[in-house]
């Protein structure tokens, strides 16, 4: 195994590598040099994302190559008519992903396996959709989702349009070990060179009729209701205001973010859990009076809302508070109309609240939650529609902005989620009560759930070792209390054990294993802790539930910050 300065000097003395990205590398302190060669790009829980630039660590031409021989070698493999049913690759707005795109298929085409790409940008609900609609064997979908500007990505999906779950990309990732470096790795050429083809309007037009389906109250008076939408400079403009056009919505989208602008520039944030991101919605929204301003990230999945409160500011939800707010309207309002299933399921994950939870079990709506990742809801879709029995997809939702409400998309899905949240906003709305009294009224009836995530980031490859001993300090350490709150149960994933602090008992975890510990308190608040599979940061989560709000902010906060200064996190 190459050292990092060996690495290092791979490159600099390669013919392959531009002088333009030769110049990048000499002007790189030992610190860059460190991040961008200690390890190859990894695949974590949302593909492979990095920083744009030359180097093993970073999202290039190369290590793009490499992702995409390795790809269509699995596919080859997986599938005998791989080559004749072939791939749909699609991308968002950013910094060489039209590049990535066309390079991703010229490398499959080489192998024989036949493309699909789209005229331009598309987002991932759609790509995923298209896999379907083509009945191709996987996807491509090339972004960095809510990252900055200087990330990008490339995702890889199944012939259901689900990404790929560990036991499905481990033989991936097997193939991926087996290849040279990304500046050796050579294209498998197949005997018969295959085409590209470009997807044409009835793909769009397919999957807007399906998004426009789902509304549950389409005859809503919209006259006078006014929504303010920014899609981030991203892939889901045409989509969205298509949709809010053709339903009759009063859509005011913020102009200068409906650019697609790699270089984000009308936005302080793509990301739609930050306040920065909304800066111009709300701008806009304050200017022309409007009720609610939603948003999608870059590539489309993700969504946040903001509102017009009943004190008269706009304010925002965060992921759960939004999800459980829809999903209470949805199965609420599927009950009335009798189409709400006897067996019907709503999915999560571990790091989700349990506000959701307790709302679908007033439904007699079942629940499974998973580990961090959409694709496992996907997956869990994928898995009961090849049975071809089970329960009835109700509803799919992490606490990272991103829910579906209808299957016929395997990843989540920003488009049907604003179009859902705008309807249930004028919903309310035509009722006289704004949104935040409507949460308000779930909180009263199911008591109040405070959550707040904290990510602390440890860059290059000491980041890297001092995240790993945080992990291992609670892996052999955890806690029994934190600020007086005695923990009840540790649940340590990667251990795959449940752990009865009170007696010492351990009950085996049924979820794969996971770089996660999660500490369940006597009261039922939690706190999760787990590395991100998408940038270098650690990720700390809490959920305080108490009967009434007084103090639990501070609570929340408070517990956090010690948490965090007993396992020496500096940040």
């Amino acid at each position: 195994m190459n050292s990092i300065q060996e690495n290092y000097e791979r490159w600099l003395s390669s013919p392959l590598v531009s002088e333009e990205d030769k110049k990048i590398l000499r002007a790189m302190s030992k610190e860059e040099i460190d991040d961008a060669f200690y390890q190859d790009v990894e695949f974590g829980t949302g593909g492979m994302r990095g920083v744009l630039g030359p180097g093993k660590n970073r999202i290039n031409s190369f290590t793009i190559a490499k992702a995409t021989v390795g790809f269509g070698l699995f596919l080859l493999k997986k599938y005998p008519n791989a080559k004749e049913r072939g791939v749909v690759i699609s991308h968002d707005n950013r910094y060489h992903s039209r590049d990535f795109t066309l390079e991703a298929a010229k490398i499959l085409n080489r192998m024989g396996i036949r493309c699909y790409i789209f005229d331009t940008l598309r987002p991932t609900p759609e790509l995923s959709y298209a896999v379907r609609y083509t009945k191709a064997v996987g996807g491509i979908m090339i972004t960095a989702s809510h990252n900055p500007k200087q990330y990008n990505g490339y995702k890889v999906y199944d012939d259901f349009g689900c990404q790929l779950v560990p036991e499905e990309i481990l033989p991936y990732l097997s193939i991926l070990a087996s290849l040279p470096d990304e500046l050796s790795v050579k294209v498998p050429e197949s005997e018969t060179i295959a085409e590209t083809t470009i997807l044409g309007k009835e793909v769009d037009d397919s999957y807007v009729a399906k998004v426009e389906g789902i509304q549950i109250h389409p005859e809503l008076e919209k006259k006078g209701f006014k929504v303010v939408y920014s899609p981030q400079h991203g892939a889901s403009y045409e989509s969205a205001m298509r949709v809010f056009k053709d339903l009759g919505y009063e859509i005011y989208p913020v102009v200068a973010q409906c650019v697609h602008d790699p270089a984000f520039g009308a936005t302080l944030s793509p990301n739609p859990e930050t306040a920065e991101s909304f800066v111009e919605s709300i701008k806009l929204a304050k200017e022309i009076g409007a009720n609610l301003c939603v948003m999608t990230d870059p590539d489309g999945d993700r969504c946040g809302l903001a509102y017009l409160s009943s004190k008269g500011a706009y304010e925002r939800f965060t992921g759960n508070q939004s999800a459980a707010l829809l999903m209470d309207y949805i199965f609420t309002e599927r009950k009335k109309m009798g189409v709400l299933s006897s067996s019907g399921v709503m999915y999560d994950t571990i790091v989700t609240s349990d506000l959701g939870r307790k709302i679908a079990q007033s439904f007699g709506v079942a629940n499974e939650s998973f580990l961090t990742g959409f694709k496992y809801i996907g997956n869990r879709i994928d898995y009961y529609e090849k049975l071809g029995k089970g329960p009835h997809f109700e509803f799919g939702y992490e606490e990272s902005y991103g829910c579906l409400i209808a299957p016929f998309v395997r990843d989540k899905d920003g488009v049907q989620a604003i179009l859902l949240y705008t309807e249930m906003a004028l919903y309310y709305h035509l009722k006289g009560i704004p949104l935040d009294v409507a949460y308000e009224n779930l909180e009263k009836k199911y008591g109040y759930h405070e959550t707040m995530t904290d990510n602390v980031y440890f860059e290059g490859p000491s980041g890297a070792k001092e995240m790993a001993n945080i992990m291992n300090e609670l892996h052999q350490n955890a806690p029994k209390e934190i600020l007086g709150n005695k923990i009840a149960y540790v649940e340590d994933y990667k251990k795959r054990l449940r752990t009865d602090m009170r007696t010492g008992a351990s009950t085996a975890l049924t979820l794969e294993e996971a770089e996660v510990v999660r500490l369940i308190f006597e009261d039922t608040s939690w706190i999760a802790i787990r590395p991100s599979g998408t940038e270098p940061k650690c990720k700390f989560y809490i959920e305080v539930f108490q009967k009434d709000k007084e103090g639990i902010k501070e609570k929340a906060r408070a517990m956090l910050d010690t948490l965090k200064k007993e396992l020496g996190v500096k940040a």
